[in-house]
């Protein structure tokens, strides 16, 4: 069964997607909101888990450094919780604790121009988060 893998932000939601024996994560695509809610991006969503066969989905969960949940946190929470009762599927919550700034750093490290990162820095983040729940779901940890 495939995972959904998202990184919430407030204006993008960078999506990944695992292999069917749920070893490896691929980044698909990011979802611009346009509005203020990033629930409307559930449409594309719905879609996105349809083509693939995904009937789980990971979200990142951005912990303070110290290990607390701040506002940003709460909101994936919340968007998490909604994802979870709008497609009635499992919704886990990962710690992607540096996981954007991580996907910075590699990106910067392939030479990629500031306007290319911008492009792809969530769905990298996305990856980041889905590879390492599938790393820890592999080793028992999760």
């Amino acid at each position: 069964m495939k995972v959904l893998g998202l990184d919430v932000g407030n204006k993008r939601i960078g999506v990944a997607v695992s292999d069917e024996l749920r070893w490896t994560a691929q980044g698909l695509e990011t979802i611009h909101i346009k509005g203020e809610d990033p629930l409307e991006s559930f449409a594309r969503i719905s879609e996105l888990m349809k083509e693939h066969g995904a009937y789980q989905v990971v979200v990142g969960l951005p912990k303070n450094m110290n290990g607390t949940i701040g506002p940003r946190g709460e909101q994936c929470r919340d968007f998490a919780d909604k994802l979870r009762d709008e497609f009635d599927i499992p919704v886990d919550m990962y710690d992607e604790r540096l996981t954007t700034q991580a996907a910075e750093r590699t990106l910067i490290e392939a030479d990629m121009s500031r306007k290319k990162r911008k492009k792809v820095v969530d769905k990298m983040a996305a990856v980041m988060i889905l590879q390492g729940y599938l790393d820890q779901e592999q080793s028992g940890s999760l």
